[in-house]
């Protein structure tokens, strides 16, 4: 597999003039999805972490309703990208015949490919009531996720999606230059260790848009925080998913938007 960042020549400019040197960059691939030998959808995404990517997807997509409908995953290097083949079996491939649509996806893009307005509006899932969460241990979570964002540390062009819980801080981190595909990674990752989403927050690098909202409602998070500001839309999205949504938080404090009631 391709590494996930490249080392590439570029000219500086400065104050004291022009100079040579290098600098790294990340990768860029497309990534086919495939389920029972027809192509679901083409993403640009960074390739690393495809197997999280390919199950999360899946999930957040309603592709799947677990882990266990997935009977087998490959990854395939071929010529321009990488093919993420998997075989589902019974119902589930018989319902993807019914609703199989081509997706395009450019970088960053969460809705390519959308049939309707009805399917881009689609409720989000309910998530239960989760547990408290203290305003100290929200900012401890967040002033952890710069350093542990290596991909990001190295190129300073990826998003950062993570997961962090009371007990053990910082348990699972995904990055990606698109902010969905760094979210869908990490819902793969906490589905294929079978984790209690409903014990943490989700934290985020990104602003927060519908389709963010709606993955994490997916995933079953109760919290989620991001260092950006909300969309009306998804301020709506959240509140309606009974999701405490967080957002523009820094070092010396956040905005609570939906459901304040699990920050003490």
């Amino acid at each position: 597999m391709m590494d996930a960042a490249l080392v590439v020549d570029r000219q500086s400019w400065r104050a004291n003039g022009p100079s040579l040197g290098n600098r790294s960059i990340p990768q860029e691939t497309a990534v086919a999805l495939t389920y029972n030998g027809g192509t679901y959808a083409v993403m640009m995404a960074t390739p690393r972490d495809l197997r999280d990517f390919a199950v999360g997807f899946s999930l957040s997509e309603g592709v799947v309703n677990s882990v266990a409908d997935i009977e087998s995953l490959d990854l395939v290097r071929l010529g321009d990208g990488v093919e993420l083949r998997m075989w589902l079996g019974g119902p589930k491939a018989d319902r993807l015949q019914e609703r199989r649509r081509h997706i395009a996806g450019p970088t960053g893009c969460g809705l390519c490919g959308i049939e309707s307005i009805a399917e881009a509006m689609r409720p989000a899932a309910i998530v239960g009531h989760g547990r408290h969460f203290s305003s100290e241990e929200i900012m401890a979570a967040m002033r952890d996720l710069p350093s542990r964002q290596k991909l990001n540390i190295e190129t300073r062009a990826v998003h950062a999606a993570a997961f962090w819980d009371a007990t053990r801080g910082i348990v699972a981190l995904r990055e990606d230059v698109g902010r969905h595909n760094a979210l869908d990674k990490l819902a793969g990752a906490l589905a294929r260790s079978s984790a209690a989403a409903s014990e943490g927050i989700i934290l985020l690098t990104s602003r927060v848009s519908v389709e963010m909202v709606q993955k994490s409602a997916a995933i079953g998070a109760p919290v989620m925080v991001s260092v950006s500001a909300p969309t009306a839309l998804a301020v709506r999205m959240a509140d309606a998913a009974g999701i405490t949504l967080v957002a523009v938080a820094r070092a010396d404090g956040f905005e609570v938007f939906t459901h304040p009631h699990r920050i003490l």
